[in-house]
């Protein structure tokens, strides 16, 4: 009977297993204030061109977007900006600088569309989040619209009741029992 034909158990070899694992995501860091301060509109996955040492950092789980911004040069070109990749701990004279300016890859309709938008009033691009992604790192862009106080001030009051309304349906589902 040719293996075709033969039913799958449903089990993953090691190999697939491997594979699968390479494949994941494996976030890297996160900017949790950019959801905080902006309305996110539409995301973008770009590619970063980066130094031995500094994917070396990365891979040891070592970054922070929180200061980071996204920067359109006359070319058309993106940099992320302000990002802190720390110097890898035993590089040696070739570490790189922590918050150099690194390049963004993304199709030139992307970066089109992206300066077109950041020119309006009000919009720009924040970096959300930095993660490899077999075996390349990538960072998760966002156009992004400011929120004004009163609108940080109402997410946070809908976050908390959500989280109370959870807590009740829980300690409900308890008592049930």
């Amino acid at each position: 009977m040719p293996k075709a034909w033969k039913k799958d158990s449903g089990k993953l070899t090691p190999a697939q297993k491997a594979k699968e694992a390479a494949d994941a995501k494996q976030v890297v860091a996160r900017n949790k204030k950019a959801h905080h301060d902006y309305f996110i509109d539409k995301t973008y996955e770009a590619g970063l061109v980066l130094a031995g040492t500094e994917v070396k950092a990365l891979r040891a789980g070592r970054a922070s977007l929180m200061e980071a911004w996204i920067d359109f040069d006359r070319r058309g070109e993106a940099w992320l900006v302000g990002a802190n990749i720390p110097a890898w701990s035993t590089g040696g004279w070739t570490n790189h600088a922590p918050t150099q300016k690194r390049k963004l890859l993304l199709h030139k309709d992307e970066l089109r569309a992206l300066a077109v938008k950041v020119k309006e009033k009000g919009t720009t691009v924040v970096p959300l989040e930095l993660y490899f992604i077999r075996g390349r790192a990538k960072v998760e862009i966002g156009l992004a619209r400011g929120k004004q106080e009163w609108d940080k001030r109402e997410t946070l009051r809908r976050k908390q009741d959500q989280r109370e309304a959870e807590r009740a349906v829980s300690e409900a589902r308890k008592r049930a029992r």
